[in-house]
């Protein structure tokens, strides 16, 4: 299994694909034709907003000249078919949105389970690549989460990859969470309460995982131990484990 971790593939939230630090191309190069795609919604019981979500990445991705042969939705209304739905396919898309809700979903289902098995390339977006982790850190950013000392940060994810990844930099940098900044007064605290590492994304920056191997493609920061610092710029790739 080849997979791509973004923060977001298209230039805006329904916009066009990014084509940044590479994405389009290496992306198209790691699949395999004829292309049999399945997206998986983040609130399987919202019909509406799922279907929403899959045709604009269907439409995005098709305005930039890759076909599929097949896309399904993988939503409440498909969930039982899932384990059959996931073996037809070569491309499984984890959509973005509210991290825990789609955390939950995905065990539902025993995507974990199921993509053991899984050959073809995964692609994360936004909250789907945060649920790829093997830990996942569930950033408080609804209001009320921040304040609840019963809210769950940290979530088993798919086990995917040990990169905690925290998207939409630029959108994210200056927000607020029940009166806390996301990053100074909530991410970097927890990272010293937990130890953990979060890599933070601008959209265009992705990671690609392959047989063992990580590289990120583009800007990104790393919070550590209650500091934040910058890695590397747009148009640079990072391997990982680094120091």
């Amino acid at each position: 299994m080849k997979y791509f971790l973004t923060s977001s593939p298209s230039v805006s939230m329904d916009g066009a694909i990014n084509p940044a630090n590479g994405f389009l191309d290496n992306l198209k190069l790691s699949l395999a034709d004829p292309v049999r795609a399945l997206f998986v919604t983040t609130y399987p019981d919202d019909a509406a907003f799922s279907d929403h979500c899959s045709q604009c990445m269907r439409e995005a991705f098709e305005q930039a000249g890759l076909w599929f042969e097949s896309y399904t939705l993988l939503d409440r209304r498909t969930a039982a078919q899932v384990a059959e739905l996931v073996a037809e396919s070569n491309f499984i898309i984890l959509g973005g949105g509210h991290v825990p809700s789609q955390n939950a979903f995905l065990h539902e289902l025993h995507l974990k389970r199921l993509l053991k098995r899984f050959k073809g390339v995964v692609l994360g977006i936004s909250a789907g690549s945060m649920n790829a982790a093997h830990v996942v850190y569930a950033q408080p950013e609804e209001p009320g989460e921040a304040a609840d000392k019963e809210f769950k940060r940290f979530l088993p994810g798919l086990g995917i990859t040990d990169v905690s990844i925290l998207p939409h930099y630029y959108m994210c940098k200056n927000l607020k969470v029940d009166g806390l900044k996301v990053y100074e007064e909530i991410a970097m605290p927890d990272s010293v309460t937990s130890g953990s590492r979060f890599y933070v994304f601008p959209d265009g920056t992705y990671l690609v995982g392959d047989n063992g191997n990580e590289t990120i493609y583009g800007e990104f920061y790393l919070i550590e131990n209650g500091v934040m610092r910058k890695v590397a710029n747009d148009g640079q790739r990072v391997g990982l484990p680094f120091v």
